[in-house]
């Protein structure tokens, strides 16, 4: 690759890790203040959640600081991988106590609109983040590309457990919304502590290969592990 264009690809790296900071720090204190106020343990978790967004783009901008960026992947990802399982005891424990009725759920608007907003920017910012990350060849960023998906996906699940609530009066949907909120933290979890780069991405993926047009190498360069 040739060395204007590599440049060019650390800036767009640090712009979009700029950009994901930004607005997890706004998304995590609207979503935990509104899952405080509304007892709601699926809002908790995806404030939760984006602090864990923060903490991964902030340590991709620190690797890319380093002389030897890759030396520091696995500490990395492991140190996320720990944040997830918190994450999913947190949420868990939030959601049981729920249902058995101690804290029930109320509407939030707040939160709906912080959940629909999350599904609108998101999967923008993992898709160019996928992409450069592919052309620099950095199992890292693509790895924090993959966190940026996997909070659409929760904030998909939150917000259809939010409307339920809001809708139809359904408590028990948000605490269910929160228990899938942990399962899928559980699995990025563990596959981040293995070192695997592409699970939650792979509908993404798919997608950006067929633009591309090459699939084979282009898949071949997500799976790669991060040992």
């Amino acid at each position: 690759m040739a060395p204007e264009r590599r440049a060019v690809l650390h800036r767009r790296v640090r712009l979009i890790v700029a950009a994901t900071i930004g607005y997890n720090l706004v998304e995590a204190g609207v979503a935990l203040a509104a899952g405080v106020q509304a007892s709601s343990a699926a809002l908790v978790g995806l404030g939760l959640d984006s602090l864990i967004e923060v903490a991964s783009a902030a340590a991709v901008a620190w690797q890319f600081t380093r002389r030897d960026p890759e030396r520091w992947e696995r500490a990395t990802v492991r140190a996320v991988a720990i944040s997830f399982f918190a994450l999913a005891a947190y949420v868990t424990v939030d959601a049981v106590r729920a249902l058995a009725g101690v804290a029930e759920p109320e509407r939030s608007m707040l939160g709906i609109a912080v959940a629909a907003l999350s599904l609108l920017v998101m999967p923008v910012l993992a898709w160019v983040e996928l992409r450069t990350g592919r052309e620099l060849g950095s199992r890292s960023v693509q790895a924090d590309a993959k966190q940026l998906l996997l909070c659409v996906y929760l904030s998909g699940t939150v917000l259809v457990g939010l409307v339920a609530n809001a809708a139809w009066g359904w408590v028990w949907a948000d605490s269910v919304a929160a228990l899938v909120v942990a399962a899928l933290a559980v699995r990025e979890g563990v596959e981040a502590w293995r070192g695997e780069v592409e699970s939650a991405l792979g509908v993404l993926g798919d997608m950006e290969d067929e633009g591309a047009g090459q699939p084979g190498e282009q898949q071949s360069a997500g799976h790669a592990g991060l040992g």
